[in-house]
């Protein structure tokens, strides 16, 4: 018998039984099945209640004159698009000398709030001197104040100061708001002060520190107070009401409110309005998210 005959033959390695894949969240958790499909239904019905809407209403603008917007089951896809809707609302409202109206106001409040909010948010969270406590507090307070508790003084005094009717008495009372103001603060109390001691030693004076070494640091909570102030002007409806009487100086808010009015039967044209208010809106958080939720962050550590 030779040696091959003699040995056995070897048995082939079976292979290892496969793993099954573990879910984890953030922290290295193991995350249960029904769990991480609660969330997802959770976030779906969330997805729905918020984003559903929107969808309707850009479905409804997009449909013609002879589809049912009212059908059952709830058509969202057009079976005909157009933007015959769109062309309608420029030829009943002007509503391109509106939307431009509201970019003015939108964007003064844009500049006047990032640059208003920074400087005080600085003071606040930065500079050493009495009462700065005090005026911590007085910010939170303004807080606390309902809008409609104190618009018949903002009115007084806009008509006192001549402002009444015009795009500037619009601007004014929101310029700087006491929410970005304590968001500025927060973001600037999570810098390190080493950093602002070297530039000190090294013979930066205040306005140095803030600009170049304080103000670069909080980009993304920049990005925030630019998009809560473009999104208060923007949406703002009873201040300009109240403050406006000629209509070329109506914002897009009180002109929209007007095409509701005259013709609210009308749904395909009050939705295409619709549209076109929200529309800057969702470019303008396009175009800063990375900013937005990176600021969300450097605000939220430190009280």
């Amino acid at each position: 018998m030779s040696v091959l005959e003699k040995t056995p033959p070897t048995a082939e390695p079976r292979p290892a039984p496969a793993r099954e894949p573990r879910i984890t969240d953030e922290h290295g958790r193991r995350v249960r099945v029904w769990e991480l499909a609660l969330r997802y239904l959770l976030l779906l019905g969330v997805l729905a209640l918020t984003i559903g809407p929107f969808l309707w209403q850009l479905s409804t603008s997009l449909k013609g004159p002879t589809e049912d917007i009212f059908s059952s089951p709830p058509k969202f896809l057009p079976s005909d698009p157009t933007l015959h809707n769109y062309e309608r609302v420029a030829d009943t409202i002007p509503v391109w000398d509106y939307a431009l109206n509201s970019l003015k106001v939108a964007a003064a409040n844009v500049v006047t709030n990032c640059v208003g909010a920074a400087l005080a948010g600085y003071a606040l969270a930065r500079l050493r001197y009495r009462g700065r406590r005090v005026a911590t507090l007085v910010f939170i307070l303004a807080m606390l104040v309902p809008v409609e508790g104190i618009i018949i003084a903002q009115f007084t005094t806009m008509r006192e100061l001549g402002l009444n009717n015009t795009l500037v008495g619009v601007v004014l009372p929101g310029s700087v708001s006491a929410l970005n103001v304590l968001l500025m603060r927060n973001a600037f109390l999570n810098l390190p002060y080493e950093i602002e001691e070297a530039a000190y030693v090294d013979g930066a004076n205040v306005w140095q520190r803030f600009c170049r070494i304080a103000l670069p640091s909080v980009k993304g909570t920049l990005a925030v107070v630019a998009i809560f102030a473009f999104m208060g002007a923007w949406d703002d409806f009873l201040w300009p009401l109240i403050v406006l009487s000629d209509p070329s100086k109506f914002t897009l808010t009180i002109g929209l409110n007007y095409l509701h009015g005259t013709f609210a039967n009308d749904e395909r044209l009050v939705a295409a309005g619709t549209i076109i208010a929200v529309a800057p809106l969702i470019a303008l958080f396009a175009c800063l998210q990375r900013y937005f939720f990176r600021g969300v962050g450097e605000g939220a550590v430190k009280g």
